[in-house]
């Protein structure tokens, strides 16, 4: 928390520089990255370490998405879209959209609207890393005692082994791959009056689309055109081992993440058991 004061005056310092009057800031989001949006120029400001290459790669996805009809939210149209830097800090500005607080996405709104955004991913040719590339980063942070102590020795077997499997499992699997969202669950999806949209290209990699729906809804899967079924459940439950070890982390600063990964952690065996 020490760090969001600062954070905060950076982001209102720059968007005051570009002519965004920026008198309060609210802080939607603290994990990785601050969210904030700030009045009275309803701006959202993603702020981050200066030299956060993510930022960028985010911006410039996001950008041609948009120029091809994709269903994205977009940098604001006030400022240049790139990332700003100020006192150790990076900040990029993004259009607030004002959620409609009576809409809950269908499951086929939501399968739809993620197709289209697969069908526009489809014309990028941007260096992202592989889907298998992130789930090693969960198996380094299993692997280390020092990053995850309160792992039980048997818990960290069940993590690390089911992570390895699963990732061999998908890769060995063939067919088609392409440029994906990486982590489009509903956390990352709006309901604006505009339409669905899908936000935070930051975890963008290359892999099947099988693995882009494991984070979706189980409902949304069935209204996805030529899903393959068998190739979808290990992607969902290699994706359930990657979202509990990062609830291990001991720098993990999601709220109740350790009940939530001890939660996962019970429902990652039950699927494994199941699945044989």
């Amino acid at each position: 928390m020490s760090a969001v004061p600062p954070a905060v005056a950076a982001a209102r310092s720059i968007a005051s520089a570009l002519g965004l009057k920026a008198d309060d800031a609210t802080v939607l989001q603290e994990s990785n990255r601050l969210t904030l949006r700030l009045l009275p120029c309803d701006v959202l400001a993603r702020v981050d370490p200066a030299g956060h290459q993510e930022a960028r790669l985010e911006i410039e996805i996001a950008q041609r998405l948009a120029d091809v009809g994709s269903p994205v939210a977009v940098p604001d149209p006030r400022v240049e879209p790139r990332v700003y830097a100020h006192n150790g800090y990076a900040a990029a500005f993004w259009t607030h959209y004002e959620p409609v607080a009576s809409a809950t996405i269908s499951p086929a709104d939501y399968a739809s609207a993620l197709h289209r955004l697969h069908a526009g991913m489809r014309t990028l040719d941007v260096p992202t890393p592989h889907c298998t590339d992130r789930v090693r980063q969960a198996e380094e942070l299993v692997a280390s005692r020092h990053r995850t102590p309160m792992l039980t020795d048997a818990d960290r077997e069940l993590l690390g082994n089911a992570l390895s499997s699963l990732s061999r499992a998908v890769s060995e699997h063939g067919g088609a791959e392409q440029l994906l969202h990486g982590e489009p669950h509903s956390g990352n999806v709006l309901a604006t009056q505009g339409g669905v949209l899908f936000i935070d290209f930051e975890t963008c990699c290359r892999g099947p689309v099988e693995f882009d729906l494991a984070h979706a809804p189980e409902e949304v899967g069935e209204h996805y055109p030529g899903v393959d079924r068998g190739l979808l459940r290990e992607c969902r439950i290699l994706v359930l081992a990657m979202i509990t070890a990062w609830r291990w982390n001991r720098a993990d600063r999601l709220p109740n993440g350790r009940q939530l990964g001890a939660n996962w952690l019970r429902q990652l065996r039950a699927a494994l058991d199941s699945s044989g």
